[in-house]
């Protein structure tokens, strides 16, 4: 394929190992990689950490690691300039962009990178409405009320009433096709599958509504990109490398051909060309392996569902138990601070979520479990990933009556 050629000619310009892995990795066939200390298993009286994060950022795919590391070698020139430095580094970021439009089905002229997600969504929002040259009016965007921060922030007061959900997290179809079907509304926004809970949304009927309307539709596939497919029908589609398991520092942006869309000013996208060869190198990579992973983890996140809720009293499972991510499992328990189970957890090795992965800090309750009007004590948010073990989901297991259970009895329950 174009996109290995491409690698393999810059890493016959080297002697050195690196770029010649990294062609390994694009060509999707093997890879190798040293064991750093940090990596190997740890004592037995001294478990390994265990890490249940990945809806924040999944650990790099060793293919991200081979092709930064040739990319760096390869890809370090200003690949606008004209000299043969310049000219590879320009040949690694058309093999790039082509290895995401090829995973993606899309052309190679509609992939856009930025420096994060929440960048991308920004460009993609303020772009549709750049076209006239003027803010968005109010009202204009419709977009459901369990977005990622990110939408509410760039959608500011150009958001309509958001879209309300179900119980389980589910959007409101009949409540959508009213809000896009009403006049002076110039975007939808949806997220392909929640964040925070794991919830595929219903994407082929949204989109369907949307274009009877004549609106262009945002898809937040953050979530989705090399888990689960996305279906078509979208204008304009954002992700983020972490999510993957590419560098941080790296957004995606593709925006279908004819969708009325202004570019931002120079400057406002783009990212590094070596994180940017790595998240396309991950994509490819996450993308072929993701059926095997989700039929590999979907039993174990339905292990923990049952698990949970046959050991820990006065627990919800929260989200959709069918239409679901296969590696996110979220629950909340009853009288048990959020903060201070996931304090004990990670004294345990145990390296969790608790409520809105971008506003746990400020420890305000989750939006979108408020959206869903479920139960925000207590809520943990497990997200699977391609090294994650059942032995290591045994031992959550294993111990998470016990934190609970002790963190009830310090307040009297």
């Amino acid at each position: 394929m174009p996109t290995s050629s491409c690698l393999l000619t810059a890493a016959r310009r080297r002697q050195s190992t690196g770029p010649r892995q990294a062609c390994r990795a694009w060509g999707g066939r093997s890879y190798s990689r040293e064991v750093s200390t940090s990596e190997r298993p740890a004592a037995a009286n001294h478990p390994a950490p265990v890490y249940f994060d990945a809806a924040t950022a999944a650990p790099p795919h060793p293919v991200a690691r081979q092709a930064l590391l040739a990319a760096l070698d390869d890809g370090w020139a200003d690949p606008g300039k004209l000299y043969s430095a310049a000219r590879r580094a320009r040949q690694l970021l058309d093999a790039a962009t082509e290895a995401v439009a090829a995973t993606l089905q899309v052309r190679p002229d509609e992939v856009i990178f930025t420096g994060s997600g929440t960048a991308a969504v920004a460009a993609a929002i303020h772009g549709v409405f750049a076209v006239d040259g003027r803010p968005a009016p109010p009202g204009s965007v419709v977009h459901s009320a369990i977005e990622h921060s990110s939408v509410f922030a760039a959608a500011g007061d150009a958001a309509a009433e958001p879209v309300p959900v179900d119980l389980l997290g589910r959007l409101d179809l009949d409540r959508w096709r009213r809000a896009i079907a009403t006049p002076g509304v110039r975007l939808g926004v949806l997220i392909s599958a929640s964040h925070e809970v794991g919830t595929v949304q219903p994407l082929p009927a949204a989109l369907a509504a949307a274009d009877a309307s004549g609106v262009p539709v945002l898809v937040d596939a953050a979530q989705s990109l090399g888990r689960i497919p996305v279906p078509a029908g979208w204008s304009l589609l954002t992700g983020s490398a972490r999510k993957w398991g590419g560098p941080p520092g790296v957004g995606l942006l593709v925006v279908r051909k004819g969708t009325r869309w202004t570019a931002p000013p120079s400057g406002a996208v783009g990212a590094a060309l070596p994180t940017v060869v790595a998240a396309a190198a991950a994509l490819r990579a996450a993308a072929a392996e993701a059926s095997a992973e989700a039929a590999r983890l979907a039993p174990l996140v339905d292990r923990i569902r049952e698990r949970v809720a046959a050991t820990v009293p006065e627990v919800e499972i929260v989200g959709d138990p069918v239409a679901r991510l296969p590696n996110v499992v979220t629950f909340s328990c009853l009288y048990v601070d959020g903060e201070a189970l996931l304090h004990e957890l990670d004294r345990r090795g145990f390296a969790v979520s608790s409520g809105s992965s971008c506003t746990a800090e400020t420890l305000r309750p989750s939006h979108v479990l408020a959206a869903m009007g479920v139960l925000s004590h207590g809520n943990i948010r497990l997200s699977l990933h391609r090294e994650t073990t059942a032995a290591e989901v045994d031992r959550f297991l294993a111990e998470l009556p016990e934190v609970v259970a002790r963190l009830r009895a310090e307040i009297g329950v």
